[in-house]
């Protein structure tokens, strides 16, 4: 555990991604989409959508192929790549 200024124990709530679904919306005919990125975080046990913008989703979906393990921080909603070579 992490401790706060004030010294206090500060847990991280962090779970494995274990599945992801991409998709994408049609706002309006002829106008740009919106993507979304639902990640499946243990198995099942919680969920939590993202929706990055197009360049960011093509960056992101690359890593998650790239890397061996990810986690996904719910309190920071940070993606956590891991396993990654560095070239």
């Amino acid at each position: 555990m992490a401790q706060d200024a004030g010294g206090t124990a500060q847990g991280y709530k962090v779970r494995q991604v274990t599945n992801i679904q991409a998709s994408w919306t049609e706002q309006a005919r002829g106008q740009p989409g919106k993507f979304t990125l639902q990640l499946v975080l243990d198995n099942g046990v919680e969920e939590y959508i993202l929706q990055p913008e197009g360049e960011d989703m093509d960056v992101i979906l690359k890593i998650f192929a790239r890397s061996g393990h990810t986690t996904f921080d719910l309190d920071r909603k940070v993606l956590m790549f891991a396993n990654l070579t560095v070239k």
